[in-house]
C-alpha cells in the first residue's frame, strides 16, 4: 500500500510552487486548502522516509548476525537493536496507515456547540452551563476562539439552551465525538436532603457550512422580528432586534437575539441555520450507511446517552469504549485530552479494522 510514496517529494515540490503563485495566495479558499495539503504530504513523507531508514537499518543489522567472521559482542548488539527496531518498524506502519485513511471532509473546520437542557429541570441547565464552560475551557488550551451565537439563560448560571461557535484549527476533527447525551449524576444545589439527581444534558457537534456547500433560496426562508428578553422574561431590549428564521422547506427554526443589532442577530441565525441544513443532510447520507455508523465511534447519534459524569465517585465514564477516570474534577475544568485523544483512537482501529 506504499508504493504511492515514491512520488511524495515530487509532490510536495510542486505543491510547494503553487503556493508561491500570487494568483493562488488571492483565492484564500484554494490557498488554505493547498497549504493543509502541503502539510499532510510533508508528514506522510517525513513518516516514510523514517520507515525507509529503519528498514535499512534492519538489514544492515541483520548482515551483522549472519556474518561468520564478525565479533560475537557485535553480533549481541546488533540481536539486540533488531528487536528495537522491528518494533518501530511496526509502529510507523501502523502510523502510515492511520495517515492514509479516508478524511472525513469536515476534519477542518469549524464548528458550532449546541447544549441543550434535557430531563432534570434547573439541575439539567446547571449541568448544561458546566459542559459549555468546560468545552470553552479545552478551546482556550487549544487556541480556539469561542463566539456565543445564541443562549436562553435561567438566570442561576446555567443555561436551557446555548450555542456557540467555535473556530481554530482542526476543531471538528476533536469534538466531532462529543455529540449525543451526556448524563450527570450529583447532588443538586436545591437538594436539601442529600440526595443524588441523575440528569441529562445533549450536545450537538455541527460543522460550519460554506455557501458553495450549500445554497439556501431566499424565497424559503421566513424572517420575524421579536424584543428579547433574558431569565424569566424580563425585557433586555426595548427593541425589536432579536430574529427568528425559518426555513420553510424543512421547518428548520433558528433565533438569535443576544446581539443588540438586528443586523448581527440575522447574519447569526442564518450562518447556524446554514450548519443545521447541512448536518441534516449529513445524518441522511448516514442513515443510508447505518451498518457503517454502528461501527463508528464518530456516529453523532444524539439519543445515544454516551458519557456520565457521576460527581460523588468522581468519575466519568464514556460508554461506548468503556473508559472510565476518575479524575472528573479535571474533565470538568476543560482537561479532555485524556477523554477526546482514546475516542480518536478508538475510531482510527475500528477504520484499521475494517480496511484489513
Amino acid at each position: 500500500m506504499f508504493d504511492r510514496f515514491a512520488d511524495l517529494e515530487d509532490k510536495i515540490a510542486n505543491l510547494e510552487g503553487r503556493l508561491s503563485d500570487p494568483q493562488l495566495v488571492d483565492n484564500q479558499r484554494e490557498y488554505q486548502k493547498a497549504v493543509r495539503e502541503h502539510a499532510h504530504l510533508v508528514k506522510l513523507n517525513d513518516k516514510y522516509r523514517q520507515f525507509i531508514k529503519v528498514q535499512e537499518d534492519i538489514r544492515a543489522n541483520k548482515a551483522i548476525l549472519f556474518d561468520e567472521g564478525e565479533d560475537p559482542e557485535m553480533k549481541e548488539l546488533a540481536r539486540a537493536e533488531l528487536e528495537e527496531l522491528a518494533e518501530r518498524e511496526k509502529q510507523l506502519d501502523e502510523e502510515m496507515k492511520i495517515i492514509l485513511l479516508p478524511k472525513d471532509p469536515n476534519d477542518d473546520k469549524n464548528i458550532f456547540l449546541e447544549i441543550r437542557a434535557g430531563t432534570g429541570g434547573d439541575e439539567a441547565a446547571l449541568f448544561a452551563g458546566d459542559l459549555f464552560r468546560m468545552y470553552s475551557r479545552f478551546a482556550e488550551s487549544m487556541g480556539w476562539r469561542v463566539e456565543v451565537m445564541s443562549s436562553n439563560p435561567i438566570g442561576i448560571g446555567g443555561f436551557k439552551e446555548i450555542i456557540a461557535m467555535i473556530s481554530g484549527e482542526q476543531v471538528y476533527s476533536k469534538l466531532k465525538y462529543e455529540s449525543g447525551v451526556h448524563r450527570v449524576q450529583r447532588v443538586p444545589e436545591t437538594e436539601t436532603q442529600g440526595r443524588i439527581h441523575t440528569s441529562a444534558v445533549t450536545v450537538a457537534i455541527l460543522p460550519e457550512a460554506d455557501e458553495v456547500e450549500l445554497h439556501i433560496d431566499p424565497g424559503d426562508l421566513k424572517f420575524d422580528v421579536f424584543r428579547s428578553s433574558g431569565p424569566g422574561g424580563q425585557s433586555v431590549n426595548t427593541t425589536d432586534s432579536a430574529v427568528r428564521v425559518t426555513h420553510l422547506p424543512t421547518g428548520l427554526v433558528v433565533s438569535c437575539q443576544d446581539e443588540k443589532s438586528q443586523h448581527k442577530n440575522k447574519a447569526k441565525a442564518l450562518v447556524v441555520l446554514r450548519a443545521r441544513l447541512l448536518d441534516m443532510l449529513e445524518r441522511e447520507r448516514h442513515d443510508k450507511i447505518s451498518q457503517d455508523r454502528k461501527s463508528q465511534v464518530g456516529s453523532g447519534d444524539r439519543s445515544e446517552r454516551i458519557r456520565t459524569y457521576n460527581f460523588p465517585q468522581g468519575r466519568m465514564t464514556d460508554h461506548r469504549i468503556n473508559l472510565t477516570l476518575y479524575k472528573l474534577d479535571a474533565i470538568i475544568s476543560g482537561k479532555l485530552e485524556d477523554v477526546i485523544f482514546p475516542l480518536i483512537a478508538h475510531d482510527q482501529a475500528e477504520k484499521l479494522k475494517a480496511i484489513q
